[in-house]
């Protein structure tokens, strides 16, 4: 449908829209249409990370070695020392 409109059709249609809604009004609605869109790609991102987290508990998937070293890291920094030795238990 939107393919048979040419750029004269699409000048009309606008300036018809501005007639109708002003330009204020107009800015305001493609202002609201973008924030609308870009709330949607964040709901699709979040949404998608969660199928994947998802889709890998139920595989089972291993942890890898870079996940698995900043963890222990991780756990290293959070542990004390106890006693003089240095020896962390």
């Amino acid at each position: 449908m939107l393919r048979n409109l040419g750029p004269t059709e699409i000048i009309i249609i606008l300036l018809v829209l501005i007639i109708i809604f002003g330009s204020k009004k107009i800015n305001e609605l493609a202002g609201q249409a973008g924030e609308a869109s870009k709330e949607l790609k964040k709901i699709k991102k979040e949404y998608n990370d969660a199928v994947k987290e998802f889709s890998g508990e139920l595989k089972g998937e291993r942890k890898t070695e870079r996940e698995i070293k900043k963890e222990a890291e991780e756990k290293k920094e959070t542990k004390k020392p106890s006693g003089e030795g240095g020896a962390e238990t």
